[in-house]
């Protein structure tokens, strides 16, 4: 049986490479890429020419029981895009593959852009949260930042181009005014870290055109959250309704919370007295 290596491969500059990185890349039978013509550039940078799969969220299941094959075979690398596999990174399935079919696993550390930003950003590093990418429906993005906007952590997180502008207004309105690092394209040729606030980037961002990947590093909260007090189930939910969200969406929300079966709070809901 073969060992699956976790290799970290640059997020940008290609010189980031590590030396057991390249030794490993060379001497597996097998790398799976999330996409290979993006590792083929690193591969063709340092003379490596291993056989390619890829395996992404678009892939077949059939792709996995291949790779698993393959693993009972000899070796196999698992790389991602830039930086860390696993890390917000269709890879995650095939590691859990793996150790559920008893292979053994080995990670090679190295580039990370959740690192990179964290100690650019200069914000408390002692204790953070990575939240990766927040979820794409408003309703499930605000209840992701409400869940950590008490946390004294400093937060951290993934965005894309098209998504950053609705990503800082939904952190303004949700987490409030925070001392923020929004760093691009780390490590690369037009590498740029901003430190300033919400509203700071908020305001930039209405006229500049965003490009390239994003890391939001974000203050954590600066005060203790109030002892936590007892709410019945459904004063929670017209809590909410009053907040502006839907009765579905708060129901949903508090069955979260509470434990609840969703669909008898949304029935006692329903049936509630009217005021």
């Amino acid at each position: 049986m073969g060992v699956l290596y976790i290799v970290s491969t640059p997020i940008g500059n290609l010189g980031d490479v590590t030396l057991r990185a390249l030794e490993t890349l060379r001497a597996v039978p097998l790398i799976v890429a999330e996409d290979t013509r993006h590792t083929r550039k690193l591969l063709a940078h340092n003379d490596i020419h291993t056989r390619l799969l890829s395996y992404n969220e678009h892939s077949p299941p059939s792709r996995l029981d291949q790779i698993l094959d393959a693993l009972s075979e000899g070796d196999v690398a698992l790389v991602t895009d830039a930086g860390t596999p696993a890390v917000s990174d269709p890879g995650r399935g095939l590691v859990l593959a793996a150790h559920e079919a008893g292979f053994s696993i080995s990670a090679l550390p190295g580039p990370s852009a959740v690192l990179t930003a964290l100690v650019l950003s200069g914000m408390d590093t002692s204790n953070f949260l990575f939240l990766g990418f927040l979820p794409r429906r408003p309703a499930d993005r605000r209840e992701k930042l409400r869940e950590a906007r008490d946390l004294p952590y400093t937060l951290v997180l993934f965005e894309a181009p098209h998504r950053i502008r609705r990503t800082l207004h939904a952190l303004h309105e949700v987490l409030g005014d925070r001392a923020l690092s929004t760093a691009r394209e780390l490590t690369k040729l037009h590498e740029e870290v901003r430190r300033g606030t919400i509203t700071s980037e908020i305001e930039y961002w209405a006229t500049q055109e965003p490009r390239g990947e994003y890391t939001l590093v974000v203050a954590g909260s600066e005060t203790k959250p109030a002892p936590a007090k007892h709410v019945a189930p459904l004063d929670r939910v017209a809590e909410l309704v009053s907040e502006g969200q839907k009765a579905t969406e708060a129901v949903r929300v508090v069955a979260r919370e509470t434990g609840s079966d969703r669909r008898e709070l949304y029935a006692a809901w329903l049936d509630r007295p009217q005021k």
